[in-house]
């Protein structure tokens, strides 16, 4: 008995002395990544508590150390010089992991809904991108690195993702289903900065802006203290409740250094909310919820306007009013008084306005690149910029409208006159107006208004208007008015 009760009491000695355990590592830290060039990287993991973990970098990087904590986390910094590789990382605890094909370069999240998520071939229930099959035929570039994001919808902050890093080829492309914009997008990046390009595709179709959001955000913003005070009382686990998509999808991404990020979505939140300049507040909670989560206050953030569609003529039951994607549209131009942020329009890039989901990604992609290049990496020379509403002047019968980002000139397509302008006067009656060209400036009429007071363009869901720059980019949709 005695002997029995030693055994029992050795035993529960040695369960409580900690068990040894190798070092593991987070899906984002592997093979085949992109690191955030000229930037001080984390590097984090799991190993015994109290185990020295070291780690080296082949870029001639200062070798790190640090002790595992008592919950068997670890992390450190690492400073990582100018774009290049391939590079190996070693870490060195119990046991030593190599990782090899390491890039040096820049890195962007994509995110959003269907539109972001599309990818360039077959999806069930949408047309593929146009010339689908070439593209992902072409879709071979070494430099260029993907993660892909699986769908996670959850209540609680979680802290690791699945997933694995691979090289852009014709097969990873088509396996992932890629976002075709992220794809768009980084390759733009690539052939114009002639480094490497991460790619993390974190998108689910369907999805309102406000699951995306983190608490901070929705904190940040007076408008929004309910959305914050149902957080804090606890989240349903639904599709639309505030933060699951980012507790799931994006927190786990946040040790991650990024150069900034893209973003397509609104749909949902037009459908399902009806309150179109709403969004504004939204989105302002979702990039200031975004940078204090990465603790990058000026990170870059470019985004779509979402494109013409027949939202209330072919989804009634679900949008009161043919105003609400103009409205939306507006809490979307209204963003841009964020700093560091901008907008690509695609009102031109429509093919069939009854479908949700356009088919010309490639130009989608090109744009917000166009955006990174020029405001980012400081290439001012490449146009990026829609002609913008700035300001106007009555003279007799006559509204005559100034625009910012003209470029060389304001422009219409050949052959096509301007079109989707109305304008009224104090009765509020918007009519049809006839529009031109002079000087650089838009002049706005109609025989049917002597007294103008207000102007709108485009403001129709289905507006695809022939208005752009002399750099073929079209004029963002806006009212002078406040009605």
């Amino acid at each position: 008995m005695k002997a029995l009760i030693g055994i029992l009491l050795l035993g529960l000695l040695f369960a409580n002395l900690p068990s040894h355990a190798n070092i593991k590592l987070p899906a984002l830290i592997g093979n085949h990544m992109v690191l955030q060039q000229n930037s001080t990287i984390k590097v984090w993991g799991k190993a015994t508590p109290g185990e020295k973990v070291e780690v080296t970098a082949s870029w001639n990087a200062k070798m790190q150390q640090t002790i595992t904590k008592s919950d068997s986390t670890w992390m450190l910094q690492m400073h990582t010089p100018t774009a290049g590789g391939p590079y190996t990382i070693q870490l060195k605890g119990e046991n030593t992991i190599v990782l090899s094909d390491i890039l040096l370069g820049e890195v962007w999240l994509c995110s959003g809904q269907s539109n972001m998520e599309k990818p360039i071939g077959i999806k069930p229930g949408q047309k593929p991108v146009f010339s689908y099959e070439e593209e992902i035929k072409n879709a071979n570039y070494d430099q260029i690195r993907l993660f892909h994001v699986p769908r996670k919808m959850v209540a609680e902050i979680q802290t690791k993702v699945e997933g694995n890093w691979e090289t852009c080829s014709s097969k990873s492309v088509d396996s992932l289903q890629f976002s075709a914009v992220a794809y768009f997008f980084g390759r733009r990046l690539y052939n114009e900065l002639l480094i490497p390009i991460g790619l993390i595709d974190a998108t689910w179709g369907g999805t309102r802006i406000e699951p995306w959001t983190p608490v901070e955000g929705f904190k940040m913003i007076p408008s929004l203290d309910s959305i914050y005070q149902s957080v804090l009382t606890g989240a349903k686990a639904e599709k639309h409740a505030p933060t699951l998509l980012y507790n799931g999808m994006i927190a786990p991404l946040i040790n991650y250094s990024i150069s900034g990020c893209i973003w397509y979505q609104g749909e949902s939140n037009l459908m399902d909310v009806n309150n179109g300049l709403g969004y504004e507040d939204r989105m302002k909670a979702l990039v200031y919820g975004w940078r204090e989560q990465w603790k990058n206050p000026e990170m870059p953030f470019y985004y779509v306007q979402i494109a013409p569609y027949r939202y209330y003529k072919e989804r009634s039951d679900r949008v009161k009013s043919a105003d609400e994607l103009p409205l939306l549209w507006e809490a979307q131009t209204n963003c841009l008084s964020i700093p560091n942020t901008g907008m690509i329009v695609t009102t031109d890039l429509v093919d069939d306005l009854s479908d949700i989901h356009p088919r010309n990604k490639q130009d989608v992609g090109l744009r917000l690149a166009n955006l990174a290049l020029n405001k980012t990496y400081g290439k001012n020379k490449i146009a990026a910029e829609s002609p913008r509403y700035k300001s106007l002047k009555i003279k007799n019968n006559k509204v005559i409208l100034s625009f910012n980002n003209t470029e060389k000139a304001l422009m219409t397509k050949p052959g096509k006159d301007l079109t989707f302008f109305t304008i009224a006067n104090e009765d509020r009656n918007f009519v049809n107006a006839q529009a031109i060209i002079k000087k650089n400036k838009v002049i706005v009429y109609s025989e049917e208004v002597q007294h103008p007071i207000a102007v709108r363009f485009a403001w129709d869901e289905e507006a695809q208007p022939n208005l752009f720059n002399s750099s073929g980019l079209p004029a963002i949709p806006f009212r002078t008015d406040n009605w």
